[in-house]
């Protein structure tokens, strides 16, 4: 946040720790604690995120830009649409057999990795940046 934040002229909601249910194909299910916050600034938003070794948002080996997040209206339908394309599945918050869940990552063959997010959850992310009492400089 410190780093960024006064380069790029944003500002940052506090942040946020809790746990967060996830799954992946090399390890199944579980349940890691992550830190976040996200820029409040613009019509893109930065996404500041902790997570602990061995997850997918540890970035002690590669720490630097992780992903691009997408709002969808159906997550499942686009894991579907993507994987079909050759996309993997890297990792979402339900197993496949539960319909992944409000969010999912996938990587086409180049590596990039994309996070659809179930846009049913975007009002609470939008409520959460404009709590004035919760912003950083």
């Amino acid at each position: 946040m410190e780093e960024l934040g006064p380069s790029m002229g944003v500002r940052w909601a506090v942040p946020r720790d809790g746990p967060q249910p996830v799954w992946t194909p090399e390890g199944g299910s579980a349940t890691v604690t992550l830190r976040f916050t996200y820029s409040l600034e613009g019509s893109h938003h930065i996404e500041l995120v902790e997570g602990p070794p061995g997850s997918i948002w540890h970035g002690g080996d590669a720490p630097g830009a992780h992903h691009v997040g997408v709002w969808v209206d159906d997550v499942a339908g686009e894991v579907g649409h993507l994987t079909g394309d050759g996309w993997a599945l890297v990792a979402a918050q339900k197993r496949p057999e539960e319909g992944f869940g409000m969010f999912a990552y996938l990587a086409p063959p180049n590596g990039m990795v994309l996070e659809l997010v179930d846009g049913r959850v975007r009002p609470h992310f939008e409520a959460w940046w404009n709590e004035v009492d919760d912003i950083i400089d």
